[in-house]
């Protein structure tokens, strides 16, 4: 909707040529996801799931034969929970915490606990020159104004007001770690939200929790199961190709579906 000068918000939020301001960002967790990790840089994201109601959750459960699952009739909420998560999408390593709720008091201690025992588990810098991505200005586009440990890690979170504040980045950029914020309409570039989506879906699908405490002890007993046999991400994968393909049989013969984008003269 437009606002009072006529035009909407996302035509508000244009950079030089009319473009999108947020391009760059988006480019950057392009960036971190597919050259991050062979450039000796971890590759984390963060993100809270929920609030999660204890009431009956929708879909496919199990029962036992000829004891088909019953429902209340009443509708009571045992209350809530959320579930704080770290994704390493490279190796499928999940760091996650079911909590009643996440205020800045509670969440900024627990990712800064996360993220200290995430870096010591790095091995040491390399002796010969690293990647010019594991430089600090290569990231916000201007060298930083004080003096920085090694940048170890590469953050990508939501653009949450909290994920501002000064305090939390001063202490990422102080401990070697990078925040990259995804851009307004951007949390598909987060791929926190997809393995949360697994895991909350295998803790409460079709089920019926009672209390918050239920919630909490169903989504942690579900992580302790991935950590079994965790799964890799991979960004620009198998799923982006079958796209592409499509997007190539939509275009038929034009020269927009042409893979190396070359032009040919009449």
């Amino acid at each position: 909707m437009p606002d009072g000068d006529g035009r909407t918000q996302a035509e508000g939020r244009r950079g030089a040529g009319g473009r999108p301001a947020d391009r760059g960002t988006k480019g950057a967790i392009d960036a971190a996801y597919r050259l991050g990790e062979a450039a000796g840089l971890a590759v984390w994201c963060q993100d809270e799931a929920g609030p999660y109601q204890a009431i009956p959750q929708p879909g496919r459960g199990w029962a036992a034969m000829g004891q088909p699952p019953r429902l209340p009739h009443e509708y009571i909420r045992g209350g809530t929970a959320k579930l704080l998560t770290l994704f390493h999408p490279a190796t499928g390593a999940v760091r996650a915490k079911g909590v009643t709720n996440s205020p800045n008091a509670v969440l900024h201690p627990r990712r800064q606990e996360a993220l200290v025992a995430i870096l010591a588990t790095l091995p040491p810098l390399p002796a010969t020159p690293r990647s010019p991505l594991c430089a600090w200005e290569h990231w916000p586009g201007h060298p930083p104004g004080a003096a920085l440990p090694p940048l170890r890690l590469l953050l990508i979170w939501d653009n949450l007001t909290g994920h501002y504040s000064a305090e939390m980045v001063v202490w990422r950029f102080q401990h070697g770690s990078m925040p990259l914020y995804t851009p307004l309409s951007g949390s598909w570039l987060n791929m926190a939200e997809s393995v949360q989506r697994i895991l909350v879906g295998r803790a409460l699908a079709g089920q019926h929790p009672q209390s918050a405490t239920e919630l909490i002890a169903w989504l942690d007993d579900t992580v302790v199961g991935w950590h079994r046999h965790p799964t890799p991400f991979i960004w620009a994968g198998k799923r982006q190709a079958r796209r592409q393909r499509a997007r190539h049989r939509r275009l038929g013969g034009s020269g927009a579906a042409l893979p190396d984008r070359q032009l040919f003269a009449a």
